[in-house]
């Protein structure tokens, strides 16, 4: 696709789509993209995965929530290949992390992207350059060409051009977070993670932020791994969620079903009172599938 028909495709899907409704998974969604297996991670006597298995699909949003210490970042990491596994297996796009050679790693690199809690842009350097980083690390793009890319991307995120010669410092918190999602799609990936993505914005940016999100996975096909705290988001987005607890994926299925398992902290995370308030935002269709407990009113006792 050429940037022209790129940018008329993006402006065309802005407003498609509807909070709650279901993610469309693509006709191939049984492609596995990630495949883990048996998974162990260890940091000395601590154990922080044991024996877990974890899948996403073609074209999912995946968000993975769990408590603290339940090791979210930490799957994360070893799916990105940024720590290794103690023991089992992850393969992404089918290649198994721990024998890939340096060539289909890079290949691999390409293929996916990373947006960091806090934005992780490279303070010393230009909104432009940022975003600009990974084509001349990885993209190997002329140099006639990067400007307009670049100029695209940060058109995709809703950013104005003239912000291309600011400084990060200069930027608000949801104008970095728009920076560091250009900066992650800058080489066309089909795989795209999210760390906390609405973390720290007020909620008309957190909205803003998620309807980019949603935009972007139906504009360019993205298969999406989000670990968030946030239950309107997750919600929001979600395919399916894929709940940490007891050092494993105890439940990875849309949200209403996940709803439903009987353990402690689907409990205290889905049926709280910002839990409930969350899930009762789902279409009607999904809301029905909803435990009863799920239903109770969602108001505080302020609001009463």
């Amino acid at each position: 696709m050429n940037a022209s028909n790129e940018t008329t495709a993006h402006a065309a899907a802005i407003g498609a789509g509807s909070v709650g409704a279901r993610p469309e998974v693509a006709d191939d969604a049984g492609d596995l993209v990630i495949e883990v297996r048996n998974l162990t991670k260890r940091y000395g006597r601590n154990i922080i995965h044991q024996k877990l298995d974890f899948d996403v699909r073609r074209g999912e949003i995946v968000s993975i929530v769990g408590g603290s210490g339940s090791g979210k970042t930490t799957l994360v990491r070893q799916i990105l290949g940024l720590e290794r596994p103690t023991s089992g297996t992850i393969k992404v796009f089918g290649e198994d992390t721990a024998t890939i050679d340096d060539a289909s790693a890079r290949m691999m690199r390409t293929r996916s992207g990373m947006l960091f809690q806090q934005g992780a842009l490279f303070s010393s350097m230009t909104v432009f350059d940022n975003v600009a980083q990974p084509l001349r690390e990885l993209g190997r793009v002329p140099p006639d060409l990067l400007h307009d890319i670049v100029m695209l991307k940060l058109e995709m995120v809703g950013l104005p051009c003239k912000h291309a010669s600011k400084m990060p410092a200069a930027l608000s918190g949801g104008m970095v977070k728009r920076v560091g999602i250009a900066r992650a799609i800058a080489l066309e990936p089909e795989l795209l993670f999210l760390d906390e993505p609405t973390a720290g914005l007020d909620p008309q940016a957190s909205d803003e932020f998620v309807e980019l999100i949603a935009t972007l996975h139906r504009t360019l096909g993205l298969t999406v791994v989000m670990v968030t705290h946030d239950l309107d988001t997750m919600v929001a987005l979600s395919t399916r969620v894929a709940v940490l607890a007891d050092r494993k994926v105890l439940v990875a299925a849309p949200v209403e079903e996940a709803a439903n398992v009987d353990h402690p902290f689907i409990h205290e995370y889905f049926l709280g009172l910002r839990g409930r308030r969350a899930l009762q935002a789902l279409p009607p269709e999904r809301r029905a599938k909803l435990p009863k407990a799920a239903l109770e009113p969602a108001l505080s006792s302020v609001e009463l």
